[in-house]
This record gives structure tokens, sequence and C-alpha cells, in this order.
């Protein structure tokens, strides 16, 4: 009875601590946006400030950005307020990795730069390991890489944040069927499985 009782609350547990987790951020983002807003605009509009008005600030701001940017020239005059994010020490690198990872979910990423999952497997062996293409061509590396019809296979580590990234031949990768952000939450827990006919408590 004990063990019963001790599967069920970590089942519990694992259930709920996701959607409770989901739940805090998403309110401890909308309280400090809110709070952010009340600061900027209620010394304009006083009393008229309504909750919520933050939120629809935040979003009208953003969607007005994306357009501009969206312009022609705005490349230039971006690279401009970019100037002192990369090339201040150790600013840059901040700057570049969060860019680069604001990058990968752009709609406008071009089919080349698009990551596919794939099976990593050296001819011979029988051990696959699941990646992600992250290029599809190395003739435009730097001097010292090998050249042929190569590709980079970023291989995700479970548990932490952190891989490897290899440059094997194209023939040692085969795409499979399945969304990256599936395959990364899969690599991040290791791949355990979550069909529905694991083993079931036994009854007392």
């Amino acid at each position: 009875m004990t063990k019963l009782i001790y599967q069920y609350f970590f089942r519990g547990l694992i259930t709920a601590l996701p959607l409770g987790l989901t739940v805090y951020f998403s309110y401890v983002f909308l309280s400090w946006s809110e709070s952010v807003a009340m600061q900027v605009i209620r010394p304009f509009i006083g009393k008229f400030y309504v909750p919520g008005m933050g939120l629809l600030l935040g979003v009208t701001l953003i969607l007005l950005l994306g357009f501009l940017v969206s312009q022609r020239g705005a490349g230039k005059m971006l690279s401009l307020v970019e100037l002192p994010f990369t090339n201040l020490p150790v600013v840059k690198n901040i700057y570049a990795s969060l860019k680069d990872f604001a990058d990968y979910f752009s709609p406008q990423r071009g089919q080349d730069a698009q990551q596919t999952v794939v099976t990593l497997k050296m001819p011979g062996q029988a051990l696959e390991v699941v990646g992600l293409i992250t290029r599809q061509r190395v003739d435009d590396l730097p001097a010292g890489f090998l050249q042929g019809d190569r590709v980079a296979v970023y291989l995700p580590m479970g548990y932490n944040i952190g891989g490897y990234t290899v440059f094997v031949p194209r023939d040692w990768v085969q795409p499979i069927d399945m969304p990256v952000e599936e395959a990364m939450r899969s690599s991040l827990f290791a791949w355990m499985s979550r069909t529905s006919n694991t083993t079931r408590p036994t009854q007392p």
C-alpha cells in the first residue's frame, strides 16, 4: 500500500509540476510587464490606466518594431543601434548568443538554414545517434575543414544544456519524421519511454 501511495504521489507531482511552473512564470512575466508599463505611461494618462494596458502596449511596440525592421534600409539603422553591443568585450558574446537564439525562430530563415532531425550512423556500426543538421554545406567554412558533400550535425546531451557538433559525410545521416522541438525535448530527458503500455503499479 505504501508503494502504491508513493507511485501515485510522484505521478501527480510530475503531472502538476509543468503546469504549475508554466502558470507561475507566465504570471511573473505579466506582472513585470504591467509594472514597467505602469511606471512608463501612467504619468501621461493618470487615473485612466486600466490593468492590461501594459501588455497591450508591449505587444503593440513589438509589432511596430517588427514592421520597422522589415522596411528597406532598416538593416543599416539596426547595425548602428547594435554597434555598442557588438564591440564591447563580454557584452558582444552575450548579445551574439542571444541574437543567434532569436534568429533561429525567425520566419525569414531560409530553407538551407532550417534544422532537420536525423539519425547519425557510421558505416559498419549498429550504433545510432539522434541529432540535428545545422549546416547543409561546408564549402564556406575556414581552411582546415574537410571538404566534400558533408553536413554539420548537432548532438544534444541529455539532462543539461549542451552537446557536440560533428561534421560528417551526408550519407552517414538519415532524416527522421520528427519536429525539432520534439527531438530536443526527448533528448533532454534521455529518450525515456512515454508509451501507455508501461508497467502499472501492482494493486494491493
